[in-house]
């Protein structure tokens, strides 16, 4: 919840169905083990439901973090510094909500400041908290920004997010060796050209991959 008393735009999503028990996960997993020609039971796969069930734990983390946390312990003694700042290739890993496969990429965050600043990994840290949930990647993109905006308030805020996805590699059309490229760019960062142009040139010295 925000100091206004709103919901806020970068809290944790966790679902508000009932909480499910580890043993009822794990019989899910043994479900789809079942249903894809395998048998749970086999020495092979025993195991396999409890490693599924940690993975899950650790691959949506995000659920349980609050972003906008670890974006509130700013600097402000920063000598007057007001150009802009770039974290680059923060690499993530994410899941795509519509088949629960990987999505894997790296993020590109920049702002101007306005009288503070915050710690580098912070940033990373965002991108981590929205990363680790099933997700879309223009929703991130949007969601990483508009976290970063709404609590830093910088002059602008713009983030370029490059990232393949399994889905789209593993099944259906199988096409590898394509990534997708989106970006959300807001303040000055959207209303000034050159500020984009700088942007966009920073992330984008070594001519990319």
């Amino acid at each position: 919840m925000s100091e206004s008393g709103k919901p806020s735009l970068c809290a944790s999503q966790r679902p508000t169905s009932p909480e499910v028990t580890r043993e009822q996960a794990m019989d899910a997993v043994r479900t789809l083990l079942r249903w894809a020609g395998d048998e749970p039971a086999r020495e092979g796969l025993r195991d396999t439901p409890g490693r599924v069930v940690d993975a899950y734990r650790e691959w949506f983390s995000g659920y349980a973090e609050d972003p906008e946390d670890y974006l509130r312990r700013t600097f402000e003694e920063v000598a007057g510094y007001d150009e802009m700042i770039v974290l680059r290739d923060i690499q993530f890993e994410s899941h795509c909500e519509h088949h629960m496969a990987p999505i894997i990429g790296r993020v590109h965050v920049g702002y101007l400041p306005d009288g503070k600043v915050v710690g580098i990994s912070k940033l990373a840290r965002v991108v981590d908290a929205f990363a680790h949930r099933f997700q879309v990647q223009e929703k991130m993109t949007a969601q990483i920004a508009t976290c970063i905006n709404t609590i830093l308030q910088p002059r602008g805020v713009g983030v370029v997010v490059d990232a393949t996805h399994q889905c789209m590699t593993t099944r259906g059309v199988h096409k590898r060796g394509v990534s997708m490229i989106t970006s959300q760019m807001l303040g000055s960062f959207r209303e000034d050209a050159r500020t984009r142009a700088e942007f966009l040139r920073f992330i984008d010295i070594d001519g990319g991959r």
